[in-house]
């Protein structure tokens, strides 16, 4: 599985209608939702498609065709999301009316081409499930803690420091593994 971790964007024109194809973290999916409503006060849809991963980690998925004919435009940009695999991450593309009617056909193909175009010009990383531990530690060992962190990947999520110094870690298994190995006499885990 992919995701991509910032804004992307590509356009397709077909028959004088511009398609704006946006790739985006599905946590700024609302807020970058919002702003292309407001920059693009003209254009006539804002077709959306979204997949991410929820707590329980199942794939929550949903698609709109926002006034384009039913099944014509979020299905397909859906469909392409699902074909390359990618996560966490949604499109939404804004169309401006070019005067020409494309047909569903032309409907499907255009919106499909406009997701595969802005896929192709994404940077996808591949997705490692991520796991959380809290460790504690001395404060005298915080910089070698923290340089740990840097190198072998591990995010730190929430620092808490009172008679020891506690913190919140997030990154996939292999990298906390690592990481653990390599402070075991320093860290205990909470």
């Amino acid at each position: 599985m992919n995701f991509v971790d910032k804004h992307y964007t590509n356009t397709l024109e077909i028959k004088q209608s511009k398609f704006i194809a946006h790739l985006v973290p599905h946590a700024i999916y609302e807020q970058t939702l919002q702003k292309l409503k407001q920059s693009h006060p003209k254009a006539r849809h804002f077709v959306t498609a979204y997949r991410y991963l929820n707590e329980f980690n199942q794939i929550v998925e949903h698609s709109s065709d926002d006034g384009e004919p039913k099944g014509t435009s979020g299905k397909p940009t859906l469909m392409v999301l699902q074909g390359a695999d990618v996560i966490n991450s949604a499109i939404i593309t804004v169309r401006y009316f070019g005067g020409t009617k494309l047909g569903t056909g032309g409907l499907v193909r255009a919106y499909s081409d406009a997701t595969n175009l802005v896929l192709e010009s994404a940077n996808l990383k591949e997705y490692k499930e991520e796991i959380f531990k809290t460790i504690s530690f001395e404060y005298t060992n915080l910089r070698k803690v923290e340089y740990e962190c840097l190198r072998c990947g591990v995010d730190i999520v929430q620092k808490v420091f009172s008679d020891k110094t506690l913190y919140k870690l997030k990154s996939d298994e292999n990298s906390m593994k690592e990481f653990l190995s390599k402070l075991d006499r320093l860290v205990s885990q909470e």
